[in-house]
């Protein structure tokens, strides 16, 4: 029976196994779909299906700079003591190898890795190391100088937050400085023009109810809500807040001091915006107990 791409699709989505063994299960078993999930349980290569529904929300943000080019990828695990694993570091250093030559996430997924693609190993890891995985999110930066940063560092070049700063001017001990400024204070965008105008617009009118709370007359309103919005913008821009290095200047003119534009940057933290599942110890020695 001919094995078509379609049916190693769904089989590797049903079972979790990788793209090779998924073919080698139904060619094994003349394409009957029951019996190769049935040779996938019996390979050990079927686990990693049984966690693919488990919450990943511990894991590493790697990040890598070549030439003017930078990258930061977030690889998740359920725990931080697979985030610890030597194996799991190794992998996620490749990863980030591949993706400053991927274009994005799905490229990346896709990339090969040793003769296996980035997703297909992620699985295999899965399998070895028992827990769900994943590569959640890739960011690229490009500037004339590219510099990085990585905060609770693991290993070299990955830890729980990665940052990359994008500058002109050269000065990468100062870009490092504001990497290290990103890290801690998480600016939203780099100046007003680039903040997103729904978080703009979400904002005035959270103000807006704010002010009318207050019983102000509307046309007092207008002009409390201009204030309150260019305050709300500069603490949330880059180029506006105070630096941490020297708090006297802003970032901004800290980079005029030194002689640089900053022109980008690039900020991930380890299980950014997910929600994670809470346990008390009790319901998990049950669950343990049931098996």
């Amino acid at each position: 029976m001919a094995i078509t791409a379609a049916m190693v699709k769904e089989l590797r989505e049903t079972t979790g196994a990788g793209m090779m063994d998924a073919k080698k299960a139904l060619t094994e078993t003349d394409g009957d779909f029951e019996a190769a999930i049935d040779w996938l349980r019996t390979k050990g290569l079927a686990k990693a299906a049984k966690k693919s529904g488990r919450t990943a929300a511990e894991g590493l943000v790697a990040v890598a700079v070549e030439g003017a080019v930078g990258v930061a990828v977030e690889v998740n695990s359920e725990t931080d003591f697979v985030a610890k694993n030597a194996d799991f570091q190794s992998m996620v250093s490749g990863i980030a190898d591949a993706a400053l030559k991927s274009a994005d996430l799905d490229a990346l997924l896709a990339a090969d890795m040793g003769g296996k693609s980035v997703a297909d190993l992620v699985t295999e890891k899965i399998t070895t190391i028992g827990e769900n995985m994943g590569v959640r999110r890739m960011a690229k930066l490009s500037g004339d100088t590219v510099v990085s940063y990585v905060h609770n560092a693991a290993k070299a070049g990955m830890g729980k937050i990665g940052v990359l700063v994008a500058i002109t001017g050269g000065d990468e001990a100062f870009a490092k400085q504001v990497a290290m400024h990103v890290a801690a204070v998480n600016p939203a965008a780099l100046n007003e023009d680039a903040v997103d105008p729904a978080l703009v617009e979400k904002e005035r009118k959270i103000q807006i109810e704010i002010a009318r709370e207050s019983g102000k007359p509307e046309a007092v309103i207008e002009k409390m809500i201009d204030g309150r919005m260019k305050k709300f913008l500069a603490d949330i821009t880059l180029v506006n807040q105070a630096f941490v290095i020297n708090p006297d200047l802003t970032v901004g003119a800290a980079a005029k001091e030194a002689g640089v534009t900053i022109t980008g940057f690039v900020r991930l933290e380890v299980g950014e915006g997910i929600e994670k599942e809470k346990e008390n110890f009790a319901e998990e020695v049950a669950k343990a107990a049931k098996g």
